[in-house]
């Protein structure tokens, strides 16, 4: 029986060294930064947000109402106002998802009392009763610096409740709508920009057919008028990740009267049974969260070529407003309300997710992960008067020095990593400058085993200096708690140095690193 034993642990350490299999040589990963030869920009709409009347995103997580204990300015939590204007989010989508396709706008105007209650049949079956509504939302992006994002109700509303929707946001004027607003205490129009024509149409947003969808979107999109000087942005509803089909019809009928075209891609292992504990897994779960995460990569690759085809000069955007992972819901809480733990794991996805995103800026013009509070891979939790973020949240705000900068073009080899006879990169880069002429460079190491050296050759540019960031923790599965809202925070990271052959990184496992070079 002992003999049994000692096999099966040899065996087991054999096992581990397979799928953990790097470079042992100890010679170090050679990154090239080409800083002169940088040609797109990489927008900060790549870093938006998404929130939707789901769970409690809105309600507890957003909004509170001015009656609250829970300190709050006209509603809307301190704490999370406080967090959002830190963090500079981009931009911000509502109100859904799914719950777009049958949200009626006006049920959520005038008086809040006298606004219609209805039921939430996607998520939860919990009763609406209306009173985080158009007013409330805009004002919110305005509190918080964002441009909100607004997805428009194809599936069960009409093209007559559109345009006025659009006309009572955005007229500045004489009508019926502009004045309607203006009855309920807005004098100037909100000039939104960003307007999606339906959500998920495929699926929750009506079933539809790509042709069917493609000639639909037409229509819809006539009545979506330009107000003064405000130009819409409309987004089309595009397909979820491997749909290429989808893409392809939509982009040759209707790609000509679209400014951009929506992608949805989220990190799960299914749509039945269960995906897995956001706290609880083993090595094996975890590497197979990043390969599925990295497969993104190839899906936008592919989707932007179809676009290619009938957009060689790349007018139309890619918007990936709905990423990010998908697990089960924490134990005891509503399932309809997804509400999920949030990990060093969920970190790594998050900083070789945006790597990815930014590599695609010729094409991706906007990303929103899902969801901003208290739903899926959330950048905040709260529990009534308590709020943490999340080591999502620090991703973000690390990555902050990408917005609107200049994509440098890089290339390396990575070693490999290896989960179910599949194998992948244990190292993303991404690397910038910025307007002042500073280079960013952000590093994910996803061997959850294994340091790794990189050697950096920065070509067209000198630097003396370097200063960083790093994420990470002991434990893949730690996390932020309400007892414990700082297990994993952002710490300065000092295994960096800059000398005549470059610059050198000793990346540690299961990190993520942001460094600054001048």
């Amino acid at each position: 029986m002992k003999k049994n034993i000692a096999l099966i642990l040899v065996a087991t350490v054999l096992s581990l060294s397979a799928v953990f299999a790097q470079k042992q040589s100890g010679s170090p990963v050679n990154v090239v930064i080409n800083a002169d030869l940088g040609q797109y920009t990489i927008s900060k709409h790549i870093y938006g947000q998404f929130s939707e009347h789901l769970g409690r995103c809105i309600y507890e997580g957003i909004w509170v109402g001015e009656n609250s204990p829970i300190p709050n300015t006209k509603g809307y939590r301190n704490d999370v106002v406080e967090a959002l204007k830190k963090l500079g989010i981009p931009n911000l989508r509502w109100p859904g998802g799914c719950f777009a396709d049958e949200y009626h706008w006006m049920d959520g105007i005038g008086p809040r009392d006298k606004r219609p209650k209805m039921i939430n049949t996607n998520w939860g079956g919990v009763v609406e009763d209306n009173s985080f509504g158009t007013h409330e939302f805009l004002n919110f992006c305005e509190l918080i610096g964002t441009e909100p994002y607004i997805s428009a109700n194809v599936g069960s509303g009409s093209v007559e409740e559109m345009a006025k929707w659009v006309e009572y946001m955005n007229f500045d004027g004489e009508s019926p709508m502009a004045n309607l607003r203006k009855q309920n205490g807005r004098e100037k129009p909100w000039n939104v920009k960003y307007f999606g024509v339906g959500n998920e149409s495929w699926g929750c947003g009506g079933n539809m057919s790509p042709e069917f969808y493609s000639d639909l979107y037409r229509r819809y999109n006539t009545y979506a008028r330009n107000y003064g000087n405000n130009r819409l942005y409309r987004i089309a509803s595009g397909a979820s990740d491997y749909d290429y089909n989808w893409t392809d019809i939509l982009m040759r009928k209707a790609g000509s009267q679209m400014d951009g075209l929506s992608l949805h891609y989220y990190t799960c292992k299914g749509w039945s049974g269960s995906k897995g504990s956001a706290t609880k897994f083993d090595n094996t779960e975890y590497l197979t969260t990043i390969a599925k995460s990295l497969e993104i990569d190839e899906v936008i690759t592919k989707h932007c070529t179809i676009m290619d085809k009938y957009d060689p000069s790349k007018r139309v955007g890619l918007m990936v407003d709905e990423w990010g992972t998908w697990f089960d819901v924490e134990p005891g809480t509503n399932p309809g309300f997804l509400y999920q733990q949030n990990t060093m794991r969920d970190a790594i996805v998050a900083g070789m997710s945006l790597n990815i995103l930014n590599s695609h800026c010729d094409r991706v013009k906007m990303a929103n992960i899902a969801q901003i509070i208290n739903v899926l891979q959330s950048l905040i939790l709260t529990d009534k008067e308590k709020m943490l973020v999340t080591p999502t949240y620090h991703i973000f705000s690390m990555y902050k020095v990408h917005h609107d900068a200049t994509l440098l073009p890089i290339s390396f080899t990575s070693p490999q990593l290896e989960v179910n006879n599949k194998k992948f990169p244990a190292v993303s880069v991404s690397a910038s400058k910025d307007k002042n002429g500073a280079i960013h460079l952000s590093l994910v190491n996803a061997d959850p085993m294994n340091a790794i050296e990189i050697q950096c050759n920065l070509r067209g540019a000198a630097a003396s200096a370097v200063t960083g960031q790093i994420l990470t923790s002991s434990d893949l599965a730690t996390h932020n708690t309400f007892d414990k809202p700082n297990e994993i925070t952002p710490a300065i990271f000092k295994d960096a140095k800059v000398d005549k052959n470059g610059l050198t990184v000793k990346l540690p496992a299961k990190s993520v690193v942001v460094l600054e070079l001048k």
